[in-house]
């Protein structure tokens, strides 16, 4: 199972949603059951346990030994399936966790074929901007991932940021900033 996720607000309490985020899908995960009704059931618990006007923007999947990847995306920044033809953006399937408590979520697959890799980052990436005021934007990420399609995941992370870093000019960012890569080895 994969879950990168992104909280609103910031500091201790940002900090403390997502751990309690964390916790509350790792214990539905042993329950194994479906993507869908695990998801659901999570955003019942964080919705009921948070504040109103506090909610999660989040990723979760599960990816088979054969290439499958079922995933549900709550309001998260589209996912990039990267693969040999370029990068393909796949938009959130549902929601962010906490608004309604009774949201449903719709399960989406994807088949990766040896080498191909996904993409999951949080908006501190793509919603940076340089000191001209321009967002660093989706196409640009698209763009780069679809150059280094064939990298490594550790590489494409650091082309990722290295790129990020030549167009913002700046040490320090004002959002959060998680990028993750996930590649199908065989």
């Amino acid at each position: 199972m994969f879950l990168l996720g992104d909280v609103s607000g910031k500091g201790v309490a940002a900090s403390m949603l997502m751990s309690h985020l964390h916790a509350t899908f790792r214990s539905l995960a042993d329950a194994k059951i479906p993507l869908q009704e695990l998801v659901e059931a999570a955003n019942r618990l964080f919705c009921e346990s948070t504040l109103a006007g506090q909610y999660a923007t989040l990723i979760v999947g599960r990816a088979g030994s054969d290439g499958t990847v079922e995933y549900v995306s709550a309001g998260h920044v589209p996912l990039l399936h990267v693969h040999a033809a370029g990068a393909t953006e796949h938009e959130a399937t549902g929601v962010p966790l906490g608004m309604f408590c009774n949201s449903r979520f719709a399960v989406r697959r994807l088949s990766l074929l040896p080498g191909d890799s996904l993409l999951l980052y949080t908006d501190g990436l793509t919603e940076s901007r340089n000191t001209s005021g321009d967002e660093y934007g989706i196409r640009r990420l698209t763009n780069l991932a679809a150059r280094h399609g064939g990298s490594s995941p550790d590489r494409l992370i650091s082309e990722c940021l290295a790129n990020l870093q030549a167009f913002s000019a700046r040490e320090k960012y004002g959002d959060d900033l998680t990028v993750l890569v996930l590649r199908r080895s065989n």
